[in-house]
């Protein structure tokens, strides 16, 4: 390919990139309407049931005694891909303790796309499909990434947006297991 394709070619790239951020705000409209941080703190978390990557159904019920990090995040989402490896690590250290890392995605495209992501990422933790539902559940957070901690007692104990360092993230984890 030519300078002048390569060149075309990452134009491209950059308007699909952004076609998807404008796409996720059209699909989730109601993550546009923010509400107050802590809101939803020392709440019952909701009930929820998605589809994980393979199409199959995936209930918060399934987790019931756990401790449950549930990170609202899209692969088109620098920050948000900034701190994969942080929920890769906490899954893989704190998991046999009963902690359950769940990633809801919120992108425009296919699970399958996401899924070759998370393939190539290593991404050891569940991964689910939002829909309008579930953003709206949570509390219609106006950023990704959105990230709620869940006590055993399935009680919302802590959320945050953007990204945190993560050993100041696992320090806030670790006092939940």
């Amino acid at each position: 390919m030519s300078l002048t394709g390569n060149t075309i070619m990452k134009h491209i790239q950059r308007l699909s990139l952004l076609a998807a951020v404008y796409a996720a705000a059209f699909l989730f409209p109601s993550a546009l309407a923010a509400k107050e941080p802590n809101e939803l703190l020392n709440q019952a978390a909701p009930a929820w049931t998605l589809k994980n990557l393979d199409g199959q159904a995936v209930s918060f019920s399934d987790f019931k005694g756990k401790v449950v990090v549930i990170d609202f995040w899209a692969t088109w989402c620098g920050p948000c891909r900034m701190e994969i490896p942080g929920y890769i690590a906490l899954q893989k250290k704190y998991g046999k303790d009963g902690l359950v890392v769940i990633g809801v995605s919120i992108d425009s495209i296919a699970a399958k796309e996401v899924k070759k992501f998370a393939v190539k990422n290593g991404m050891n933790y569940t991964l689910v499909m939002a829909n309008d539902d579930i953003v709206a559940a949570f509390g219609n957070f106006n950023s990704i990434p959105t990230t709620f901690l869940i006590n055993r007692e399935g009680r919302i104990v802590h959320q945050k947006s953007g990204t945190w360092d993560h050993a100041e993230y696992e320090a806030v984890v670790k006092k939940a297991l």
